[in-house]
């Protein structure tokens, strides 16, 4: 059998993804890709991939899956509940956010994901799976994708690799840079479309994120907004990040399914730095707006992309179990020297030290 991993139960709307499908939106087609970027770049470096290798994007809950190849490193990069069950029968309880070593036979659970409507599934050189028109990525309103452009259902995914890498598992070792606080907006490109009031209403109001949410777009619950004369302006064109209004007044926040135009006024859009933010935010989830300059919007993005490359530059072996690390003791300065079975001292006492 070739290597790969057996979906024994694929979860909701588990779906492949990589950075998305660029150069396309000339011909209708949109970009896709992950909704939290971090997350997905993350999982990928966990395991040494390139940043754009294809991961399974898991949406509120994640799937059973047995491992079939000799061995597999695969990280899940999101606040994701992880259950092993070794092919001996062993259970334990895995963390997210760094890699692990699983072997043929074991089950991984990946339970409800707390804290984040997405975690990212990634497996060390990739799955061997074609591209669509140069991605991973998987539209699914439009049936645009690997896996004929659906979600993951039951069966085999082949994996390009048969042996995990000799080199260590790595861990997470600080935050990554989502932010915090109200999510930042430039108003437009429609504004004037709107009364002021209507702004002022957004930019001051708690908003919920509805159920009726997707990966296309975020429905938002809250204070309708008025238009001056109508929702409908000629068809533009559209990013992730904007909020269009429909004619009952409710406003849309879309996202990374979002159509290329649309005939929606648009009232503001969400700055680019905020939007792994919102891919991560789950039906009921709370969120205020704040209006920024694009010259903000700009420093926060580049300010962004420096914390999250010196966080991933920071990422950690994970040591041994039961291994004790004598240099990191000797950093902290917690013991002043070791001896061997000869009595031969491998360290050295220093002044100072406990």
């Amino acid at each position: 059998m070739s290597p790969s991993l057996d979906v024994l139960r694929p979860g909701p709307r588990t779906s492949l993804q990589d950075l998305g499908r660029t150069g396309w939106r000339a011909m209708g087609l949109p970009v896709s890709g992950a909704m939290d970027r971090i997350g997905l770049r993350l999982a990928n470096a966990l395991v040494g991939n390139p940043q754009n290798e294809g991961c399974l994007e898991l949406t509120l809950s994640g799937p059973l899956l047995r491992i079939e190849t000799d061995s597999v490193r695969i990280a899940i990069a999101g606040p994701a509940r992880l259950t092993l069950t070794t092919a001996r029968g062993e259970q334990r309880t895995l963390s997210p956010d760094r890699s692990w070593r699983l072997g043929r036979g074991d089950l991984l659970e990946i339970g409800p994901i707390i804290g984040s409507a997405v975690a990212y599934l990634a497996v060390e050189g990739g799955f061997a799976i074609d591209p669509v028109l140069g991605s991973l990525s998987t539209h699914l309103g439009a049936g645009l994708g690997p896996l004929g452009g659906r979600a993951l259902g039951p069966g085999l995914l082949p994996l390009r690799r048969a042996e995990a890498g000799s080199g260590p598992d790595l861990t997470l070792t600080r935050p990554l840079p989502y932010g915090d606080g109200p999510i930042r907006v430039i108003p437009g490109p429609q504004a004037e479309a709107f009364t002021e009031a209507s702004l002022a209403t957004l930019l001051s109001s708690c908003y919920r994120v509805g159920m009726r949410s997707d990966r296309m777009g975020m429905r938002l619950e809250g204070p309708k907004l008025v238009h001056r004369a109508g929702a409908d302006i000629v068809s533009d064109g559209i990013v992730a990040g904007c909020l269009q209004v429909s004619g009952d007044g409710g406003p849309i926040l879309l996202l990374a399914d979002h159509q290329t135009t649309g005939g929606y006024a648009k009232i503001a859009t969400a700055i680019s730095a905020d939007l792994p933010r919102l891919g991560r935010a789950a039906p009921g989830d709370r969120l205020f707006f704040q209006a920024v300059t694009v010259e903000q919007a700009e420093a926060a993005r580049r300010d962004q992309e420096r914390a999250l490359l010196t966080g991933l530059n920071a990422l950690a072996p994970v040591a041994e179990v039961g291994r004790i690390d004598l240099s990191a003791l000797y950093r902290a300065e917690l013991i002043s020297g070791v001896v061997t079975g000869d009595d031969e001292p491998v360290a050295r006492p220093e002044a100072g030290a406990i």
